[in-house]
């Protein structure tokens, strides 16, 4: 394991959330290394989406984890004189399925991203329904097939996922914790401005600090959607919390591994 807090107190050239040619990435594992180089990265961590006990296509498979920390091995060799690099998974939560699962707690990564991706089907006990795709042709089409048009209840049900992961615990880094909210804000915009989604999201952070995780600021949808996860109008309150927090792209994309970092760094630093 690796010393997260003393590297994300000692540099802002990092960047712990990735992902590769093993899950959903864009691009090979050695053009995301080359490019984050090329932008003067000092730390660099691959995460890709772990495999998962149901059907995902953005999910990797069992078979592909041997294959993943191989590649991750010989390029760790190859460029370990020019930059630091770390194998993780971003593991997905489900009821059951998780980061402290004894397989993933087994394998050798330098550290472990807790994310929820999934929520519970609101018909069919043991099913779960992806609520992290694009709103007009996936969340949308979910909403009225899958959740009723309940807005409220998905929400719900999203922090309560969190909420289980985060007692459940075995990661170090919690990811994107109040993702949902874009997709909320296009169903019903103004929904993540609601004083009982404020109260979800203060009890999540109560829960995070409790347990000392990073909390990750994801600067995924900076450049298309002016937002951040959590939300930038959250960062005061973590700045009173003193939480640890990790500035992480979410790269699909090899240009992308330093993509909205900066204006996020710039704007945690200057809240009050």
């Amino acid at each position: 394991m690796i010393d997260l807090k003393s590297i994300i107190n000692s540099t802002t050239k990092y960047n712990f959330h990735s992902h590769t040619q093993f899950c959903d990435g864009r691009a090979t594992m050695e053009e995301f290394v080359i490019e984050a180089i090329a932008q003067g990265m000092e730390h660099y961590g691959f995460s890709p989406h772990s495999p998962i006990n149901i059907q995902s296509p953005c999910n990797m498979s069992f078979e592909a984890i041997e294959l993943y920390l191989d590649e991750f091995s010989r390029l760790k060799v190859k460029y370990g004189n020019e930059i630091n690099l770390y194998a993780s998974l971003e593991i997905d939560y489900l009821d059951g399925w998780g980061p402290a699962n004894q397989f993933f707690q087994s394998l050798p990564l330098d550290y472990r991203i807790g994310s929820v991706h999934f929520i519970p089907s609101f018909d069919v006990p043991g099913e779960y329904v992806d609520v992290d795709g694009r709103y007009e042709n996936n969340f949308k089409v979910k909403m009225e097939n899958e959740f009723h048009d309940d807005i409220e209840a998905v929400v719900r049900s999203y922090f309560a996922q969190e909420m289980k992961l985060i007692t459940e615990g075995g990661f170090d880094i919690i990811a994107h914790c109040d993702k949902i909210s874009h997709n909320a804000s296009c169903h019903r915009p103004g929904i993540d401005l609601e004083p009982w989604y404020d109260a979800l999201v203060k009890q999540t952070f109560d829960a995070i600090m409790d347990h000392h995780y990073l909390i990750e600021v994801n600067t995924k949808a900076w450049k298309e959607y002016n937002r951040f996860f959590p939300n930038s109008r959250w960062f005061s309150l973590l700045k009173q919390y003193d939480a640890p927090i990790i500035f992480s792209s979410d790269a699909h994309y090899p240009n992308l591994v330093n993509a909205g970092r900066d204006k996020a760094i710039e704007l945690f630093k200057n809240s009050l």
